[in-house]
């Protein structure tokens, strides 16, 4: 049985496919900026709905992408969780005001509405940049990505370079999965059902053939690189490259309308920040 790839590029016959490289870069870059940039709940909520709007017509299915989501969901909560341990009372100095939740006024570990605001915001953040660069990897071909950052003005061996990297992940993903069968048939036990200690060093036993079989993969590419004289010239030519049509404009269009939204409530906010509690 053949496994489905963690993330790689598949055409699925949709309109994301079909925009430009440089489109979905640009989008993808410019969101999340001024995402990042923003704690305006609504906002984030709005891009939110977007951005899995987006990934719904995507037509990603979850367990094609239901460990990497695990993975950064895990991190996301531990990253909220070491917001709440190491600053507690941020969002009080956010906000200005304290709501107690739990605890007294003077506990450092006290529960308030503003510190839950302000780490809800951060799921936020979270919750659309996943997405949105989910199908940024899986609906870009990697030789039309790179074929559209040239045409925006940066240098072909760096877009080149780009294109490699997004080929080799599901090449590093298929390799991954036949040293860990190969590590399995020798005896070793690295599934759910083996303990955790155990798993770790099966884990560092794939890790280090993964390692030696990519460094000798990355020599291979570029001696083969290095007889075809590449690099030479100052310019080349691309098999792969799109012109920009309606839909990427009318997407383009759409997210700098979004952008402008999110530079406009910076003004009516009076900074980042949407404050309800005032």
């Amino acid at each position: 049985m053949q496994h489905q790839l963690l993330i790689g590029y598949d055409d699925r016959h949709t309109f994301l496919n079909r925009l430009s490289g440089s489109t979905k870069l640009l989008s993808f870059v410019g969101l999340s900026v001024i995402g990042m940039m923003t704690f305006d709940t609504r906002y984030l909520l709005g891009i939110m709905v977007f951005s899995l709007i987006l990934f719904r017509f995507s037509k990603i299915k979850y367990r094609d992408v239901s460990f990497v989501m695990s993975v950064i969901i895990g991190f996301s909560v531990l990253n909220l969780v070491m917001v709440y341990v190491f600053a507690p009372h941020y969002g009080v100095d956010i906000y200005g005001t304290e709501h107690l939740l739990l605890g007294s006024s003077n506990h450092y570990f006290n529960l308030t509405t503003e510190q839950l605001f302000y780490e809800f915001n951060l799921l936020l953040k979270y919750t659309f940049a996943v997405p949105l660069a989910l199908i940024f990897l899986m609906t870009t071909n990697p030789s039309e990505f790179a074929a559209s950052l040239n045409k925006i003005g940066i240098s072909y061996r760096i877009s080149y370079s780009v294109a490699i990297a997004l080929r080799y992940i599901p090449d590093v993903q298929s390799d991954y999965r036949t040293i860990s069968l190969a590590q399995q048939a020798r005896g070793f036990e690295i599934s759910k059902k083996a303990k955790f200690m155990t798993r770790v060093k099966g884990g560092i036993q794939i890790m280090l053939p993964l390692i030696f079989s990519s460094l000798d993969r990355i020599e291979v590419i570029s001696q083969a690189m290095e007889l075809r004289r590449f690099g030479k010239g100052k310019k080349r030519t691309w098999y792969m490259a799109q012109k920009f049509k309606r839909n990427d404009y009318l997407a383009l269009l759409v997210v700098a309308l979004l952008i402008l939204l999110g530079i406009a409530l910076f003004k009516v906010n009076g900074g980042r920040f949407w404050n309800p509690f005032k």
